[in-house]
């Protein structure tokens, strides 16, 4: 390949978009896909409970402490090596997974799996950010978030038919088995396309903050995932008090060593930001809502209605349509007409589909799927809605240089969301079910729900009223190299 470019701008730019999308949508899918394997992993490796918590549980605990660190190391050593040595491991792992002989080994795997992966995904955003610039980066994050929506609705709908099935008698296996073609196309792929732009070898790796916030982000995580199977002991409470008072030191600690001139791991400017700030709050409760819903659908189905995994991943079929088209509306052109508007109409199609669910599951007779299709659907259009403006609105208020920063909170705070939802709807679901039916305990998270999202659509009003185009990016600096692929 030479090394021409078009017009001043990479010109391999497009093609990295697909790649990133390839790489954001592996993890998204391993997030959720395996939620529906319970059942094989039981019967296969004779997995407890227990041992099936830490295979999801485990995943988003080496992720979620990871991220942060693996934005700093895109920082220091190029997003290109961290991007290819990050997807390396994780399709890696992903082969390691599928080839498990005992649960304790698959545990393992998805632990290093998980860091992988934490290693991977802040690159994404950052690569996506240094190639594309004002309007050309909107019409990128209002492809971007909708993927990534779809991409974890997704994974229960595409888990359920590869154990349903059964590929070659592969039964769970294949769930972790599909990643490894998808990882080794998109790893020669962008060997040969990503730009080498090399890191900034000033930049230090805060050992001190490190080690603070992958302890905070450990004993927050360890607790949402293990409470409910648990019974909340106090050893979970005290957990999760750790855990938010390891994130208050370490906004302490961050601030102290930029004060000494030293370089902390999260550069301190990005919090100034209010469109920033404020968008990290609305992804928490967002994505907390959207992780719960969709994890209660499941259970319902497969333990309330007795569906079979691939029964409830066909029942999510729905949800993922409607934030299909949610997304290609708003990112085509509602989000940059509208701005933060089309944030708040996505919040209130939501809580309309939450009310009209909420109905469906109420009515008398024999249950069926096509009951409660109108109110996921319209729920999952506002989904598509708000995920295509919101990621589109954070990031542009960041500057080139905390580019890695940013995305790592970003992915760090989505990952955590994700676990907090998981955990909230969960546990409501559970202690609900005890004393009234499957459909009586969904109506009850689906309050839940709508709380989240009525919080979410007033914070939405201190929002930008529209999406700032990329105001600090240098065009010239930001999207053209003379380096070739190899």
């Amino acid at each position: 390949m030479s090394d021409q470019t078009v017009r001043g701008t990479y010109k391999w730019r497009w093609v990295i978009l697909g790649v990133m999308l390839a790489a954001e949508i592996m993890d998204l899918l391993d997030s959720t896909i395996v939620n529906v394997a319970g059942p094989d992993l039981e019967s296969s490796l004779g997995a407890s409970a227990l041992g099936l918590q830490w295979v999801i549980g485990g995943y988003a605990l080496t992720l979620g402490a990871g991220l942060i660190l693996g934005g700093r190391l895109g920082d220091r050593f190029g997003r290109r090596l961290m991007f290819l040595v990050g997807l390396a491991g994780f399709t890696v792992a992903s082969l390691l997974c599928a080839i498990a002989p005992t649960i304790e080994v698959l545990i393992i795997v998805r632990l290093v799996q998980g860091l992988a992966g934490a290693m991977l995904l802040p690159q994404g955003l950052g690569l996506l950010r240094e190639n594309f610039s004002g309007k050309e980066l909107a019409k990128v994050f209002g492809v971007f978030g909708p993927v990534l929506g779809l991409g974890g609705i997704l994974g229960p709908l595409i888990g359920g038919g590869l154990i349903e099935a059964d590929l070659f008698g592969l039964g769970w296996r294949a769930v972790f088995l599909v990643n490894v073609p998808i990882g080794v196309a998109s790893l020669i792929i962008a060997w040969r396309i990503l730009p080498h732009r090399t890191g900034d070898k000033t930049v230090g790796v805060d050992v001190v903050g490190t080690a603070i916030i992958v302890a905070a982000s450990a004993l927050l995580v360890l607790p949402l995932n293990f409470g409910q199977e648990e019974g909340w002991p106090l050893w979970t409470w005290l957990s999760i008090a750790a855990g938010l008072l390891g994130f208050v030191l370490f906004a302490w600690q961050q601030r102290a060593a930029s004060a000494r001139g030293r370089t902390p791991l999260v550069v301190p400017g990005i919090f100034s930001r209010p469109a920033y700030t404020l968008g990290l709050a609305g992804i928490a409760l967002f994505f907390s809502a959207l992780i719960g819903t969709q994890l209660i659908l499941t259970l319902f189905l497969q333990i309330g209605q007795g569906f079979t995994a691939g029964e409830a991943g066909l029942g999510n079929l729905p949800v993922a349509l409607g934030t299909a088209v949610g997304g290609a509306i708003s990112g085509a052109f509602l989000a940059e007409k509208l701005g933060r508007a089309v944030l708040q109409i996505g919040a209130l199609v939501q809580i309309l589909g939450a009310a009209l669910l909420w109905v469906e599951l109420g009515a008398s007779g024999t249950f069926s799927i096509w009951q409660i299709v109108p109110g996921i659907a319209i729920a999952g259009v506002g989904s598509g809605l708000v995920i295509a403006a919101l990621f589109s609105i954070i990031l542009a208020a960041v500057r080139d240089d905390e580019i890695g920063s940013a995305s790592g909170v970003l992915t760090a705070v989505q990952s955590l969301a994700s676990s907090i939802g998981v955990a909230v709807f969960g546990s409501a679901f559970f202690s609900a079910i005890t004393s009234g039916s499957p459909a009586d305990a969904f109506r009850t998270t689906l309050l839940i729900q709508a709380c989240f999202l009525v919080v979410f659509l007033a914070l939405t009003f201190l929002f930008p009223k529209k999406g700032r185009e990329d105001e600090f990016a240098d065009t010239s600096d930001a999207t053209s190299d003379t380096n070739a692929p190899v």
